[in-house]
Order: C-alpha cells, then sequence, then structure tokens
C-alpha cells in the first residue's frame, strides 16, 4: 500500500501535511468546545451568573462549532482531491502497463481481472486513502488527547473508561479475526463473476442458438451465490458494530452518571456544582473517545480489503513484460519487405508440447507468401511471431534482415500492417477506423478513398448516411462481418506498409469479392510482401510460394501446381474444394 502511495505528487503531499494540522484545529475545537460547556454549566447554576456572561460563553462555544465545521470541510475537500488523484494516476499507470503487456502477460492475469483491477481495486484503494485522511488520522488524535483531557479527573469515572476502551479492543479483535479472511476472498470472487458475466456477453449468439440460457444461469448463479455468501458473512459481522458499540456509549454514560449520582449525594454542599459540572463534560470526553474507537473499527474493516487491492494493482505495475523492445529503428541497408524464419520453435507457457518446430523460409520483396493446413496447424501461430505477439522459443525471426527482438517496437509495427482473422473496429467514424494508429499524419481523404476501393469497401461506405463520416457503433456492431473484414483491411493497407499480414481475412467474404480484392491488392500493393493465412485454396492458388503445415511443421513449400504434385497433404484440401475438372486443368 505504501508504494502506492508514493504515487502521490507534491500538490497531494503538501494537501496531506496541511490536513494534519487542520485535523488537529479541528480536534482542538470540539474538545475546548466541551470545556467550554462546564463554563456554561457554571453559570448557568451557580449565583452570579448573568446573562450577558452566558451569551458571552456560547458565543465562543458558537466560535470553537464554526471553526470545527471549516476544517471539517476543508479537510473533506482535501482527502477527496488526494484520492482522486491517487486512483488517476493508478489508472492511467494501469492502463500503460497493460499497454506493454504481450498475450502471455495478457492470459496470465485474465482479461476479466484486469478489468476489475482497473476498477473496483483501484477504488477500494481511493476510498480508504480518503475516509483514512477523514478517519485514520482524526480519530487516534481524538482519542488520545480526550484522555489525557480526563486522566487526571476522577478515578472511579476514569475506570469505566478504560473497560469500554478493553471491550472495544476486544471487539475490533474478534471483527478482524472473522471479517478480515472473508474480504480478502471478496476481490477474487469479483473477477469469477466479472469473468462469467463478460463470458455470456460475448458469446450471446451461441448462447441463443444453443437454448443454453439455464446452463448459462447455473454457472452465473454459482459465482454469484458465492459472492454473496462471503459478503453476507462479513456484513453480518460489519452490522453487528453499530449496535454492540451503541450498546456500550449507552453503558458507559449510564455507569458515568450512575457513579457520579453516589458521589454528588456523599460530596458538600460547595463541591456539589463542581462535581456536577466534571460529570457533564467527563461524559462528554468519554464519548469522544468511544466514538474515535467506532471510527477506527470501520477502517480495520476497510483495510484488510484494500490491501488485497493494493497487492493486486502492484502485482500488474511490477509485472515486467518479457517481450522486451530493442533499440533497432530500421534494417539492413538496401533490404525492404523481407521476412525470414530460421529454424524457429515455438510453445506456448505452460505448454507440455511446442506448437511449432524447425520452421525456416523466407518472403523477399514483393512476394505472396500464403499458409495453409488443417485447423490447429499452427499457421496463425507463425504470423504472430512477426509482430512480436509472442516470442520465439528457439531460432530467429526477421524482418529486414533484422531480428525482431532487436527492434523498437514502434519501428517494428511501422513496418506491419496487420489483419487478425477477427475483424475489429472501434467505436467512431469509418475514417477514424482506417486511420487508426496514424493520427501523427495528415488525414488525406484520397488516401482513405483509396484504401477503402482497394478493400471492396469503397462502395458500401459512400451507400451509408455521412459516407466516409457514416458512424461506427462500439465492436462495429452497425456492419456485417463481411463489411468489418473489409474495413480492417483497409485500415492495414492505409498505413502502406512494407509486409501485410492478412490471418485468414477473407473468409468472410463470398468469392467474387475475394477474387476482386485480391486483383485490387497485387494492383495497388505491389512492392509490397504479402502473407497470407487462408483455409481456401481459390485465395492462395496465385500465391509465389505456398507453405503447408501439418502438426506445427512445414510439410511442403512450392507453388499451387508443384505442391499439388508433390504434397499428399496440400492434394486432399485441394480435392476437398476444387472440382476435378479444375484439378485437371491445373
Amino acid at each position: 500500500m505504501g508504494r502506492l502511495i508514493k504515487e502521490l505528487g507534491k500538490k497531494e503531499l503538501i494537501l496531506f501535511l496541511l490536513s494534519v494540522g487542520i485535523i488537529a484545529l479541528q480536534v482542538w475545537a470540539e474538545l475546548e468546545l466541551i470545556d467550554r460547556m462546564q463554563e456554561v454549566t457554571k453559570l448557568v447554576v451557580a449565583p452570579g451568573g448573568t446573562t450577558t456572561k452566558v451569551l458571552y460563553a456560547g458565543a465562543k462555544m458558537l466560535a470553537l462549532a464554526t471553526v470545527g465545521v471549516l476544517c471539517s470541510v476543508a479537510v473533506g475537500y482535501a482527502a477527496s482531491v488526494i484520492g482522486a488523484n491517487l486512483s488517476y494516476k493508478l489508472r492511467g499507470k494501469l492502463f500503460h502497463q497493460v499497454q506493454l503487456f504481450s498475450m502471455e502477460e495478457i492470459n496470465r492475469f485474465s482479461t476479466a481481472s484486469l478489468i476489475t483491477r482497473s476498477t473496483n481495486d483501484i477504488t477500494q484503494v481511493q476510498t480508504l486513502v480518503s475516509m483514512g485522511m477523514l478517519v485514520a488520522l482524526r480519530a487516534p488524535i481524538m482519542a488520545v488527547w480526550a484522555m489525557s483531557k480526563i486522566a487526571t479527573k476522577n478515578w472511579q469515572w476514569s475506570i469505566t473508561v478504560i473497560a469500554a476502551v478493553v471491550m472495544l479492543c476486544l471487539l475490533l479483535a474478534c471483527i478482524f479475526l472473522i471479517a478480515v479472511p472473508r474480504f480478502k476472498k471478496i476481490q477474487k470472487l469479483t473477477d469469477d463473476i466479472n469473468e462469467r458475466m463478460r463470458e455470456n456477453l460475448t458469446g450471446l449468439r451461441v448462447v441463443h442458438a444453443f437454448n443454453a440460457e439455464s446452463f448459462q444461469e447455473k454457472k452465473f448463479a454459482n459465482a454469484n451465490e458465492a459472492l454473496a455468501k462471503n459478503n453476507l458473512v462479513a456484513h453480518r459481522v460489519m452490522a453487528s458494530i453499530h449496535p454492540v458499540m451503541t450498546a456500550i456509549m449507552s453503558g458507559l454514560s449510564l455507569s458515568i452518571y450512575w457513579i457520579g449520582f453516589y458521589l454528588i449525594d456523599a460530596a458538600k454542599a460547595p463541591d456539589k456544582l463542581n462535581l456536577y459540572s466534571e460529570m457533564v463534560v467527563f461524559s462528554s470526553y468519554a464519548m469522544q473517545i468511544v466514538m474515535s474507537f467506532m471510527m477506527m473499527s470501520f477502517i480495520f474493516i476497510m483495510f484488510p480489503r484494500a490491501m488485497v487491492s493494493a497487492r493486486r494493482i502492484r502485482e500488474v505495475l511490477t509485472t515486467d513484460p518479457k517481450i522486451k523492445p530493442g533499440d533497432r529503428k530500421d534494417g539492413l541497408p538496401g533490404v525492404k519487405g523481407e521476412v525470414r524464419f530460421e529454424n524457429v520453435s515455438f510453445a506456448y507457457p505452460d505448454a507440455e508440447n511446442p506448437i511449432l518446430e524447425h520452421i525456416t523460409f523466407e518472403a523477399n520483396e514483393g512476394e505472396t507468401v500464403a499458409f495453409i493446413g488443417s485447423t490447429g496447424s499452427g499457421k496463425t501461430t507463425v504470423i504472430n511471431l512477426i509482430p512480436r505477439f509472442y516470442d520465439v522459443t528457439s531460432g530467429g525471426v526477421f524482418v529486414d534482415g533484422v531480428n525482431v527482438k532487436e527492434y523498437d517496437s514502434q519501428a517494428l509495427v511501422e513496418k506491419i500492417g496487420y489483419v487478425s482473422q477477427k475483424a475489429v473496429l472501434f467505436s467512431g467514424t469509418v475514417t477514424s477506423n482506417v486511420t487508426y494508429g496514424n493520427e501523427g499524419r495528415k488525414e488525406e481523404r484520397e488516401n482513405v478513398f483509396s484504401a477503402l476501393k482497394t478493400a471492396s469497401a469503397y462502395d458500401f461506405v459512400m451507400d451509408k448516411e455521412g459516407q466516409e463520416s457514416a458512424v461506427v457503433a462500439r465492436g462495429g456492431a452497425n456492419y456485417s462481418g463481411g463489411q468489418k473484414q473489409r474495413l480492417s483491411i483497409a485500415r492495414a493497407l492505409y498505413k502502406k506498409p512494407e509486409i501485410l499480414i492478412f490471418d485468414d481475412s477473407f473468409s468472410a467474404l463470398d468469392y467474387k469479392t475475394d477474387k476482386e480484392l485480391r486483383a485490387a491488392l497485387k494492383k495497388q500493393a505491389k512492392g509490397t510482401t504479402l502473407l497470407i493465412v487462408a483455409q481456401r485454396i481459390g485465395t492462395i492458388m496465385d500465391a509465389d510460394k505456398i507453405i503447408v503445415l501439418d502438426e506445427g511443421k512445414i510439410s511442403a513449400m512450392g507453388t499451387h501446381r508443384e505442391l499439388l504434385k508433390t504434397s499428399t497433404v496440400y492434394r486432399e484440401i485441394a480435392e476437398s474444394q476444387l472440382s476435378e475438372e479444375e484439378l485437371d486443368n491445373e
């Protein structure tokens, strides 16, 4: 927790130090107000007290109360500013850190957990910091100061206060032992329920299609029930605080007045008034002490949960991404658009066996290299190694003659235009999606149109209201699968990269659009190296080189015609997709 507090800037630290002084002033005003009560009591009851004296004493009490209120407002404002600024900085750092993560770190934490850590966990820390300033600082100062005020008073009354404090400490210890373990589980259970909700929302169409609503409801109910039970136990314990402390406070007041009755009754006439006024003041001090412990009890409850949240936040912030960027800004002189794999093997984290073994090939500038194979053969994994979504286990991946590990991250991705297997669009406009990641460049309308035309997206975009400024909903929900895929391709083309990677990016297109798009690519992206993962033979049959993958290894390599003759795997795929006439023609 202390390491997160270090994120506070000078402004927040100055506010904190000022707040300590203001809280001390507030405590002094409140305790001084109690002393003035004794003065007013004597003036009202004792002979010689006048209305003027009572009003003067009352005015001093009013001034002290005003000072206390103003101090409370000032501390509340400072606590809110410090808490809000801390959460602002933590969210920013957390978001930036996640941006640096590779897919390995993302999978390790899980998306649901990262969302919880950047929202709920940070809110827990913010609440503790804000409440801590208002309570954790004020309560001890008030308790110690009030105790010092009554330390020299009547010993019989002091014993009642000591007994009440002991009972309060025992209560806090019981609460700490019972509730804290429960609060530690809450954050993990919150992760689980977020995961269930996210899974259900993401796969809602599949849930409806398979009539699996009851199954999903049962999964969610289990996670929800575990969280509810844990919360019930913890909050039932917390709910017992108020009535128990109220009973202790009432018992303390009753004890003070009960003892006071006997003391006043046994005292001589001149001392009765002093004892009565002291009893009223002592009772007020005792209530302040008990209230201080009551406030501290809530901090004891909040602190363990906030500590768990702080550890979870720090776990993300201190995670060292395994993929380290280099400092290379460009490739070898005279080499452009070249991709080379040298004896590459790769295994996913914690996997028993490698998914790729001894992959070696080369794609030169302007060439079209395609990858085909059965599901799970490693096609997507191969191309994910080029932009360093993962790092190879052994061997090397080279772009423009330089190992990708030596490149600065931004310099590497500048060379690559990537179209993912699942088309991803962001809320905004068509133009903002096409120019995504290139905000620093001058947005030329002609370049946007050129990318849209090459991606066969121009016609349907022009039919939209607003045309290139047409609204794109979150996730591209207002576009079909084929339209989203073509806009994703346009986004990659707009960069005018040296290397274009298509990860099964033509699967949602009909054969006619597929053919038109490939023809446009051949013309407009001349000189650009194309790496294409595909399931359809028709998409890649014109490629300069086709690599057939089988169980993570290169089974065969060559042109379409060569592979029909030499590769059994490729021939089987072709026979499943092409007619006998087409095969004979080839």
